[in-house]
């Protein structure tokens, strides 16, 4: 009998209760959560029902019943925490991006991989079931050879000049943020599906708001909360952009990302062109996908475990016309992750995202941030 694994999660802010109540559904034990403050921690965790809060990461790395830690921080944190755990011999998923820089995501890299501890990005927009069934089908001779991918991720809750957040600061986000918090979702999704790496790109980026008003005692994500006072700050990173690609094996596309767009909630769409189908996806229907044709009608395939490919079917919970949702695919990522550390053989390849797809949107953002300020093509950095 496998023994039941446990994790903590570090953060305590929109996405730290996602992963402590996908982490119970999938059948791990949480052993607590850390916040920015104890008081923070002891509140998070009487809310989840969780059996400790945490008064500090140190705290949770002597905890021999650790087995893992989900960092949902800050991002100007993972590199550090990330850092920590894995000295610690746990364990670890972070949240995207894994760091601030491509320098400190490659040591990452390295640093896992000398360790032996299983390491993930949250990178959980694979794991809805029709996203996996792409990935079957775009591999399948009969979809023919990857012509395009287009696509776009937009939301509208930074839209309005008092809406902020920690993510618009470069300094606690880094120096891309729509394209990083939001685009690197789409960027891995469609080289997962499509099998296809981005080599080159060519970006124009557009910050919307100049400066912003920060209310003096913080906001949380999400929750529109613009009363109270505020100060005016600078900001520095973009609302919105529009990249150009270049995808080995000759295919080529475009993605335009936007946290300013009104009325779009969390909305991810692809459309990929192949030379005898089609394939399209929105995030905010994402029990449905069409699937086109030249010579005879389009189709839109409706999620059905018993329709779908085995890929597919297996991250597939409920049966049809019961919908799979955002927080099903936390769930799924982590049976992946967990199942994969209790199956033992960490030379197997890994079915969830990795550190190496982590630090590969990393140097894409780099690529991408370059040719945004050089206003030319710019190829994406190989890893040897």
């Amino acid at each position: 009998m496998k023994r039941t694994l446990n994790a903590a999660v570090v953060g305590t802010g929109f996405i730290g209760p996602v992963h402590a109540e996908a982490l119970l559904r999938a059948g791990i034990h949480v052993t607590g959560i850390l916040g920015s403050t104890p008081e923070k921690s002891i509140t998070a965790a009487e809310s989840l029902g969780l059996p400790r809060g945490y008064a500090s990461l140190e705290e949770i790395l002597a905890d021999n019943a650790v087995d893992s830690v989900h960092l949902t921080s800050p991002n100007r944190f993972h590199y550090d925490q990330a850092l920590a755990v894995i000295n610690a011999g746990k364990h670890v998923l972070c949240e995207k991006p894994l760091a601030m820089n491509s320098v400190e995501s490659r040591w990452l890299v390295e640093l896992a991989n000398q360790s032996g501890v299983v390491a993930g990005v949250a990178y959980n927009i694979r794991f809805y079931p029709l996203c996996h069934e792409a990935a079957a089908r775009v591999a399948a001779p009969d979809f023919g050879d990857v012509l395009h991918i287009t696509g776009s991720y937009v939301q509208d809750w930074l839209l309005k000049e008092s809406d902020f957040n920690w993510r618009v600061l470069a300094e606690d986000g880094g120096e891309l943020r729509a394209v990083s918090d939001i685009g690197t979702h789409w960027l891995d999704l469609v080289q997962f599906i499509s099998g296809k790496k981005v080599e080159a790109v060519c970006a124009d980026l557009q910050t919307v708001h100049s400066q912003r008003q920060r209310p003096i005692g913080g906001a949380k994500t999400f929750s529109g909360d613009v009363s109270g006072e505020t100060e005016p700050v600078s900001i520095q990173t973009e609302d919105a952009g529009s990249i150009l690609l270049k995808f080995s094996g000759g295919g080529r596309g475009s993605l335009h990302v936007s946290q300013t767009t009104a009325g779009r909630k969390n909305c991810l769409r692809f459309e990929i062109a192949g030379g005898r189908q089609a394939l399209s996806f929105n995030s905010e229907q994402p029990n449905s996908i069409w699937v086109g044709h030249r010579d005879q009608p389009g189709q839109t395939l409706l999620r059905d475990p018993a329709l779908m490919h085995p890929s597919a079917a297996n991250i597939s919970s409920y049966p049809a016309g019961h919908c799979d949702g955002f927080p099903d695919t936390f769930k799924q990522l982590f049976r992946s992750f967990y199942g994969y550390i209790q199956a033992g053989d960490f030379s197997a390849p890994r079915p969830f995202p990795t550190f190496e797809d982590g630090h590969r949107e990393m140097l894409l953002c780099d690529a991408i941030l370059k040719s945004h300020r050089e206003q030319r093509w710019i190829d994406v950095e190989i890893e040897k």
